[in-house]
């Protein structure tokens, strides 16, 4: 039993909330049950009064209401490749929307492409935000994407439920305010818009990108 707060792997969990470390060490923190992954071995499990004194595992915590179990995982054991469909992010710099949409992907049968500027997956706001699906969604190099690439814009696209949609197909989704540069969106093979009748500028990105699965995954199968 842990019972100190110089234990080094409560300083490991601590150092791991930091991007620097989780780059430099390869390894990232899981914070409660619900997100820990079936298929994957952790390097370390602690749980509260068994391994660690609770009070000291939720000094280390970054939940509003301290997990029972905290895991140390690897980055190199998430999931790597490409899907028929991959949402290709640039710069989305937010953890949530970063995190939701692996949530979105893993609802849809995608995989992910991050850009250099994205914020890091393996943080602990992003983690949680994708609810477990960062161990099931592979994740490829956003550099040498294969398939039509669809530039999704705010306004003046193409409508998407009138976007040829078939085969592979990159998604292309950009940052939360700046949205995606001109020369991603001259590179694309079209640039979409989803239809929006109301007076809103435009969508949130993680919200974007749902519906743009679910348009596609209705063409897919049958069911728009």
């Amino acid at each position: 039993m842990i019972t100190s707060r110089d234990n080094e792997k409560l300083k490991l969990v601590r150092k791991l909330h930091e991007r620097k470390w989780r780059d430099k060490l390869g390894l990232f923190v899981v914070e409660g049950e619900d997100l820990l992954a079936d298929a994957v071995d952790p390097v370390d499990v602690l749980v509260a009064g068994e391994d660690v004194e609770p009070q000291l595992l939720a000094e280390v915590s970054t939940l509003a209401h301290p997990p029972r179990v905290i895991a140390v995982y690897r980055r190199d054991d998430l999931p790597q490749g490409a899907r028929p469909v991959t949402l290709a992010l640039w710069h989305v710099s937010d953890p949530g929307n970063v995190g939701t949409l692996f949530r979105t992907a893993d609802a849809f049968g995608a995989g992910i492409a991050l850009s250099p500027g994205c914020a890091d997956p393996t943080g602990p706001k992003a983690v949680r935000a994708a609810m477990g699906s960062l161990f099931r969604v592979p994740q490829s190099s956003f550099d040498g994407l294969e398939g039509r690439r669809v530039a999704l814009v705010p306004r003046g696209g193409t409508p998407l439920p009138d976007v040829d949609l078939d085969g592979p197909v990159v998604l292309l989704l950009g940052a939360e305010r700046d949205g995606l540069p001109s020369e991603l969106v001259e590179l694309a093979d079209v640039r979409a818009s989803i239809p929006q009748p109301g007076d809103a500028e435009s969508l949130n990105v993680a919200t974007a990108g749902a519906i743009a699965l679910y348009e596609m995954t209705g063409r897919r199968f049958g069911t728009s």
